[in-house]
């Protein structure tokens, strides 16, 4: 007896999914968003227990902020892929080499003129946190995340464990203080980015510059090894504590570890404890319930036990669970005049409706000047991406991937370090889905009229098309859909400068 009510119980919970036009797109039962008991330091326990917060999967968009020290050096240096600190030391290859010298010739020798000497240059004179959230929101953006600290150990924050930070140098601005507070005024979640695990090697060819006893020498992390840093007991408890005051003076939303973590057995399993702290925490203050975004880019560990950091890269299927597509806006992450973003404009926003379709989250990388502001080209990239979520938003937050991610010729690589770049086309297609409504994404203008072989009768769209509708349009949708296909006649006028919606709506009736 029991048998067959629980297979009624399938039954009827199936026939209502498919009512909804949708599909369960993880294989795992759904995780409980309460918790009984704390989150032990290990990766079992992280799987098991941790699940996104409904606000990052309706969000969809945040900007990450890239903004430091490199910022403000001459912005017609030489291209540095952001790492100007440890270039500007020399080393092997040809990059830090043309680095150095030109370093020598705008500044004086490394002796005389190190990294150090830079921080009076990063001055954020018109830095105005308030209206750069405001913008950004008006943009589309429902989280921002700044960099707390980067390779390069200067913290960004009031810090009480490294004399080097942004409240006492540079700006003499608590940095992230004032970046959660303009996010609080503009009701978006706060995150931060975290690089300091990365340090000690970082700094390596800065080492035989530096002097015992010197400030400078916390700067480069000179108690720490070069190589060996990861093993090393006092510098993983130097960086959970470091991490520990972010997490507890700024109560982030969201934490991301831009870098490698203390393993389990070496780092004293440092690493997953502060992350399981960090849960455990929010749990504590919401009782029982998870609020907070834990962020990671390690592939070797269980990935359901974090949001993975897919930075730029991409995917090409639909993820079980959510993820991130960060990708950079700038060319080089941090500001550099010379920098080129090799991905167009158009190529970015459609690249970003096909994350979407694939059960992921958009991060943005904006690189701000020395002064504050962002550059121009980066602008043109945010408000692109803005006036497609303006007309087409509806069909993009708070909604979630259909049975399939849609159709077309171009495939994007899975993984990470391999983003698309190449143009798409009107038969690259990508769905979602919200509210009993269907939305069949165009990736380009069409210029003819638009098939849509996926939604053929006896496909995997089930029901009945009831009408369409073109987002951002009162104009009659014409169409017809038969077993070749959904076929919508080229409208007469397209909103979409880049990418078109159509809101497909449903019968609650199956054919």
């Amino acid at each position: 007896m029991k048998y067959i009510q629980y297979t009624l119980v399938f039954v009827i919970v199936l026939f209502q999914l498919q009512m909804n036009g949708q599909e369960v797109v993880t294989e795992k039962v759904k995780k409980s968003a309460q918790l009984d008991g704390e989150i032990a330091p290990n990766w079992e326990s992280m799987s098991k227990n941790y699940h996104v917060p409904k606000w990052l999967e309706d969000g969809k968009l945040g900007v990450w902020f890239h903004w430091g020290i490199p910022s403000a050096v001459d912005e017609d240096r030489p291209l540095d892929g952001s790492w100007y600190g440890r270039n500007m030391y020399g080393g092997g290859k040809k990059m830090a080499q043309v680095l150095s010298e030109w370093h020598t010739q705008r500044y004086g020798s490394i002796e005389e003129f190190g990294y150090e000497k830079l921080i009076p240059l990063f001055k954020g004179e018109n830095w105005n946190p308030e209206a750069l959230v405001a913008f950004v929101k008006d943009n589309g953006a429902r989280f921002i995340m700044p960099v707390a600290t980067h390779h390069d150990n200067f913290d960004m924050y009031d810090s009480s464990l490294n004399p080097w930070n942004a409240v006492d140098m540079g700006p003499k601005r608590d940095v992230l203080g004032e970046w959660k507070a303009a996010a609080k005024k503009y009701d978006v979640k706060f995150g931060i980015s975290t690089h300091l695990y990365w340090s000690p090697g970082w700094w390596r060819p800065a080492r035989k510059y530096q002097k015992e006893g010197t400030l400078e020498w916390k700067l480069f992390n000179m108690d720490y090894d070069t190589k060996d840093f990861a093993s090393q007991d006092s510098w993983n408890e130097h960086w959970y504590a470091r991490c520990w005051e972010i997490i507890e003076k700024y109560d982030p939303d969201m934490f991301n570890n831009d870098a490698p973590f203390p393993k389990i057995g070496p780092g004293k399993g440092l690493g997953v404890k502060l992350f399981s702290d960090y849960l455990n925490r929010d749990l504590k203050e919401n009782n029982g319930k998870q609020t907070v975004v834990l962020s990671l880019k390690d592939k070797t560990v269980d990935r359901t036990a974090f949001t993975y950091n897919l930075e730029r890269g991409g995917a090409g299927e639909i993820k079980h669970e959510a993820w991130l597509w960060a990708t950079d806006l700038s060319g080089d992450w941090f500001y550099n005049k010379n920098s080129i973003n090799k991905m167009s404009i158009p190529v970015m926003v459609s690249n970003a409706v096909d994350a979407i379709s694939k059960n992921g989250i958009v991060m943005l990388n904006v690189a701000l000047k020395g002064d504050g502001t962002i550059p121009e080209k980066q602008i043109g990239y945010l408000t692109a991406f803005g006036d497609f979520l303006k007309i087409n938003g509806g069909g993009i937050y708070s909604s979630r991937p259909w049975k399939t991610f849609g159709e077309g010729p171009l495939e994007v690589k899975d993984g990470r370090q391999g983003e698309n770049h190449s143009d798409y086309s009107q038969e690259d297609i990508r769905f979602t889905t919200k509210d009993n409504m269907l939305y069949a994404f165009v990736l380009a203008v069409p210029t003819k009229d638009i098939v849509i072989k996926t939604l053929a009768e006896g496909g995997l769209l089930t029901q009945k098309i009831e009408s369409i509708e073109l987002m951002g349009s009162t104009e009659k949708i014409k169409w017809i859909r038969n077993k070749e296909g959904l076929t919508i006649e080229l409208p007469k006028s397209l909103p979409g400068e880049i990418v078109n919606g159509f809101r497909i709506v449903i019968s609650n009736i199956n054919n």
